[in-house]
């Protein structure tokens, strides 16, 4: 897996994921920064052309710098309701979420807001290299994700771990200020423009909106989600949780 930019690469150094270092032939103080924390790690480092650095990067702000790093562990649904023990599991479910800028800016709130994973379908999904990694400013690294085939069975699956589901969908006459995520929770997110599907909906415990005060009817996706998992660190007194 390859990712990009000095934020990215730093975190992946960090959690001791970082197989190899490229570097191009310009470099400033924090990509120097970033290098002498991957020799102190014995991670090889490759100075190579510019050509090179935008060709893994696929053209996208790498700041000079990319990684090699190992694929992210896929968990299963259990393991991360388990694996935030003793906090009650925060979650986030993406519904078909195609953008990679949305997909990386929500699992750096994710990690900001401290929930424990993110659900994601293996199908009609962005890859977490690349854009998405850049996004989540080296997030991807650090959130626990587990990926399945099909999300309306995950949302089932969660519930009979005795998490509660919620939906956000606009025309949901409750407001989500009104429901305790104190509690096992699952914030599920359908894709851009779209909106949570059909049987994704409908296995919901609850529907939850947001209330809008302007005249533009909806947030971006990646917002919305920042603004409920804040909601829910606030209820949960700020506290991270288990986070591991």
């Amino acid at each position: 897996m390859i990712i990009y930019g000095i934020n990215p690469v730093l975190e992946a150094l960090r959690t001791g994921r970082v197989r190899r270092v490229r570097v191009g032939p310009r470099s400033d103080r924090r990509v120097e920064d970033a290098l002498r924390i991957a020799r102190a790690a014995g991670v090889p480092i490759e100075r190579t052309g510019a050509e090179v650095i935008e060709r893994l990067a696929r053209s996208g702000v790498h700041q000079g710098i990319v990684a090699e790093i190992d694929d992210p562990r896929d968990y299963s649904l259990r393991d991360i309701v388990e694996a935030a023990a003793p906090a009650a599991p925060l979650l986030v479910v993406l519904d078909g979420i195609e953008d990679p800028h949305n997909v990386g800016a929500i699992f750096r709130t994710v990690d900001a807001a401290g929930g424990h994973g993110v659900v994601r379908q293996a199908r009609h999904a962005a890859a977490l290299e690349g854009v998405a990694a850049k996004a989540s400013a080296g997030a991807v690294a650090l959130v626990r994700v587990a990926t399945e085939v099909n999300i309306a069975r995950a949302v089932d699956e969660l519930k009979d771990l005795g998490v509660w589901t919620v939906g956000l969908a606009g025309e949901a006459p409750e407001p989500y200020t009104e429901i305790d995520m104190t509690l096992p929770t699952a914030l599920v997110l359908g894709g851009e423009g779209t909106g949570l599907r059909r049987l994704v909906r409908e296995r919901c415990d609850r529907l939850v909106s947001i209330p809008m005060y302007g005249k533009v009817d909806s947030l971006n996706v990646s917002v919305a989600a920042g603004v409920v998992l804040f909601e829910a660190a606030r209820q949960r007194g700020g506290a991270r949780g288990a986070k591991k």
